[in-house]
């Protein structure tokens, strides 16, 4: 549960950044490449895997450990497709170091703001709690 809670924080702060730098009404803003919906779907099942998974240590329901594995597997796949996303903006040049004549061009997209530590951060959490969530499924280490 702990690395879970961890993985949302992360979660939560590159959400906080997207939601921040993504200013659709700046004229000179690069649009995001990650989709709302995507973005919005993944924090709604981070948020609500948690949930079965807090439920599944109050009740001890073998299902429920089951059912926020199935949620887990779903919200890693859409971090997967995210951060697929999110590789060619990193690898982008800054503008700030380009010449004036490139100040028309457009800025960084909000998700280029991302810190590439929290990204790494995020992703190892999510690795790692889907390892503990499976083997906490199939009865590893017993109860």
């Amino acid at each position: 549960m702990i690395a879970w809670f961890a993985a949302i924080l992360a979660g939560l702060y590159m959400f906080t950044v997207w939601l921040i730098e993504n200013d659709v009404t700046a004229r000179h803003t690069a649009p995001s490449q990650l989709p709302a919906p995507v973005i919005f779907a993944h924090l709604t099942l981070a948020v609500t895997g948690l949930a079965v998974w807090v439920a599944y240590l109050v009740l001890d329901q073998q299902v429920l450990a089951w059912a926020a594995f199935a949620l887990l597997a779903l919200i890693v796949l859409l971090g997967l497709t995210m951060f697929a996303r999110w590789i060619p903006v990193y690898r982008e040049p800054s503008p700030a170091g380009q010449a004036p004549e490139a100040e028309q061009a457009l800025s960084v997209p909000a998700e280029g703001n991302f810190p590439v530590a929290v990204v790494a951060v995020h992703g190892f959490l999510a690795g790692t709690t889907l390892v503990l969530v499976f083997l906490t499924a199939i009865g590893a280490g017993g109860s």
